[in-house]
């Protein structure tokens, strides 16, 4: 019976309907049926409704069966936007920056990026495929079942292939699905530091035909950022990459408003993301275009920078996603929890917009809309399950993770009662 289960009698069941991103308003509509069941045969959701309706229809006898029965039920959290395969950490960053250095003076000074760079190079495929899942395993326990990986801590052919071919294989091991990002111009390696244009020509020209060529990324990003890759060096790269047959994502207006809001609109990338500092011109775009906004209040926390406009840019109709930005420097995080809470206390994101920024939303910003993110037939049957009744003790029980069960492909893959993983 692998991959066959029958989920009953949830008090409710968040089901997130839908296949494409919702935009604006239709955020805060979550379907919810109460007393609900889940049916999943063979890895994919083949009924969705009440109890009573659902085992009307099916041989319980043939199935593994949880009775939830004063639990929340919901689909699986998508994390669309981290970098969790790195060598060497940045906890002496973290110090420096309580003592008031900013992110890009730290960055200036041979630190930041640069520091896990070096790491990452020394690092074998063993050491990163080792301390990659780890990090994947604390991200199911929180509920994730599909989470987005940028490379970017290579800056040269041979690392950012080795990122890659790590992240690859622990797709093929770990329950948590992955997809892959390419973030070769992530910062300005020492080698090329003047010749900004040159290393984008490397990345370009040399670096990304190898990695489509070997299907190694489906998603090319860039750090379009004031004194890290202009917007002409942003765009020159991702027209080559869109050619190549990479779709786009963009760090997009994190620490200075550059446009990337905008450049992110006019070359169509499946998310922006970051938008700190997004103008309301490049939110508008983003809205028009269906772009989803990729909103990442863990680093903003931690650097003690200002929010994203979250409310603001849900209010001019865009579809807003929600993810960790989970990184050895800016975000070391792999919290849903943190997320949820800063999203409702400090972006007044509500706790409904929440859910669908972590669910539906989230599997838009990764391209995936149409097999996950929610509990709909059809669907690849990725499901949670809450210690308590309602979904509104996500934000309630601060920084604590109210996941009790993850069911994968129809599997039960975490058990926090039980110590199951995996």
């Amino acid at each position: 019976m692998k991959g066959c289960m029958i989920i009953k009698n949830a008090s409710q069941l968040v089901t997130c309907s839908g296949f494409k991103a919702r935009q604006g308003k239709a955020m805060s509509d979550l379907h919810i049926i109460d007393d609900g069941a889940v049916v999943i045969e063979n890895g994919v959701i083949t009924a969705v409704g009440t109890t009573s309706e659902v085992l009307g229809k099916f041989d319980e006898s043939k199935f593994n069966t949880i009775n939830t029965m004063g639990k929340a039920v919901l689909p699986g959290f998508i994390d669309s936007h981290t970098h969790f395969v790195f060598a060497g950490y940045r906890a002496e960053e973290f110090s420096w920056r309580l003592r008031g250095e900013s992110y890009m003076e730290i960055m200036n000074r041979g630190g930041g990026i640069v520091s896990t760079v070096r790491a990452t190079r020394e690092a074998s495929r063993e050491d990163l495929i080792e301390s990659g899942r780890k990090r994947l395993d604390s991200m199911l326990s929180f509920g994730v079942t599909t989470v987005e990986g940028k490379s970017g801590y290579g800056l040269d052919e041979k690392t950012e292939i080795k990122q890659l071919e790590v992240m690859e294989a622990l797709d093929k091991l770990h329950p948590v699905d992955i997809v892959r990002t390419f973030l070769g111009a992530h910062a300005v390696p020492e080698d090329f530091k003047g010749r900004e244009d040159k290393f984008i020509d490397y990345m370009a020209d040399s670096v990304m035909p190898q990695i489509a060529h070997r299907n190694l990324a489906e998603f090319c990003d860039v750090f379009c950022e004031k004194g890290v890759f202009s917007l002409e060096q942003s765009k020159r790269l991702l027209l080559k990459a869109k050619e190549l047959g990479f779709k786009l994502k963009i760090h997009a207006d994190e620490i200075s408003r550059l446009g990337g809001a905008e450049l992110a609109a006019e070359l169509g990338a499946v998310s922006a993301d970051h938008l700190l500092h997004a103008s309301d011109k490049g939110i508008a775009e983003l809205a028009e275009r269906g772009i989803v906004a990729t909103l990442l209040p863990g680093t903003a926390f931690s650097l003690k920078e200002p929010y994203a406009r979250g409310r603001y840019i849900i209010d001019q109709d865009c579809a807003v996603a929600l993810a960790t930005d989970c990184n050895p420097g800016s975000c070391f995080s792999e919290s849903i929890p943190l997320i949820f809470v800063l999203a409702t206390l400090y972006m007044d994101i509500t706790i409904e917009e929440a859910v669908t920024a972590l669910t539906i939303n989230g599997a838009a910003a990764v391209d995936r809309a149409d097999s996950i993110g929610s509990i709909d037939v059809g669907k690849t049957g990725d499901i949670i399950i809450l210690e308590f009744p309602s979904y509104k003790y996500i934000p309630y029980h601060i920084g604590v993770s109210c996941v009790e069960k993850v069911i994968k492909n129809g599997n039960l893959v975490f058990d926090k009662e039980n110590k199951i993983s995996r």
